[in-house]
């Protein structure tokens, strides 16, 4: 089975045809034991694709993987590393693609190429902003989950909540140098408080227009970048008060452009590179 890995702002992904996966193969498994960076290929997930022909309401379907078998409704990131597939592949060559997730169809534009990076713009859909619809276990349901105190062993913590059509809870910092995000963020993930488990962002604020985040993802666990937790991020900021809706999010693999348009959709805009591709050899039972 070939399979390409692309890395988007240092998040990687690993990336097969759909229709080569054999079907006794389990998905979860096959992510679980590719995206091991010991014994497998090494990745943050494993995107599994489908050309959608004729195109409908989409061009092609992606389904996002973690590592710990988990299936996750998108990423930002990579649904850019998806994009730069069937471009590299010459399986598409319009300015824009429409890839269908479990959060919705998502429409990317292709900004051209420098070197060997692609740039690619996303329209990541508008935020949920209220408790039921993230989800999380309020009672009552909050319209807008902004500075609510959540209690984590013997901390207090205010955090930020919203749907990027994944669940994202943001803690805006003083100092991120301060805190052990991955203890932290590993804890709030599986907080009784969000059913399905949640990203976390540990959000310092540089300026009215510039941020930086740590990232701890569910069923990932620590990562140099996340497309919808720069996303997240940024709503975090701007209903806070902190920011302006359009930002540079500086990640520990280097910038990402968000933009809260006024029409209340967030857009992301990043690289993606090509590492390698391959062949998977060993059998998955």
């Amino acid at each position: 089975m070939h399979f390409y890995k692309f890395q988007a702002s240092g998040n990687d992904f690993l990336v097969v045809d759909e229709e080569s996966i054999p079907t006794d193969v389990s998905l979860d498994l096959l992510a679980e034991r590719m995206c091991d960076r010991r014994y497998g290929a090494g990745a943050d997930g494993l995107l599994v694709l489908r050309m959608v022909r004729p195109a409908d309401e989409s061009d092609v379907q992606m389904r996002v993987f973690n590592p710990d078998g988990s299936e996750a409704e998108i990423s930002g990131n990579g649904i850019r590393c998806a994009a730069a597939y069937v471009y590299h592949l010459g399986r598409w060559t319009e300015p824009e693609i429409r890839i269908a997730t479990k959060a919705g169809v998502k429409r990317l534009r292709h900004l051209g190429e420098r070197g060997k990076t692609r740039y690619f713009e996303v329209e990541m859909g508008r935020p949920k902003l209220a408790s039921d619809e993230i989800p999380m276990a309020l009672e009552p349901p909050l319209s807008r989950v902004v500075k609510h105190p959540l209690r984590v062993g013997e901390d207090v913590f205010y955090i930020t909540a919203c749907s990027m059509g994944n669940p994202h809870c943001s803690l805006l910092m003083r100092d991120l140098d301060r805190i052990d995000f991955t203890d932290v963020g590993a804890r709030i993930e599986n907080h009784a408080i969000f059913p399905e488990r949640t990203n976390v962002e540990f959000v310092k604020v540089l300026g009215r227009k510039r941020l930086m985040v740590l990232f701890w993802e569910r069923g990932v666990g620590e990562t140099l970048s996340s497309g919808s937790g720069a996303c997240a991020a940024t709503v975090a900021a701007v209903l806070n008060g902190r920011v302006d809706r359009r930002v540079k999010v500086l990640t520990r693999a280097g910038e990402l452009s968000v933009h809260w348009r006024d029409d209340d959709v967030v857009v992301l805009v990043g690289p993606v590179e090509l590492v390698y591709r391959g062949e998977w050899l060993t059998d998955i039972s």
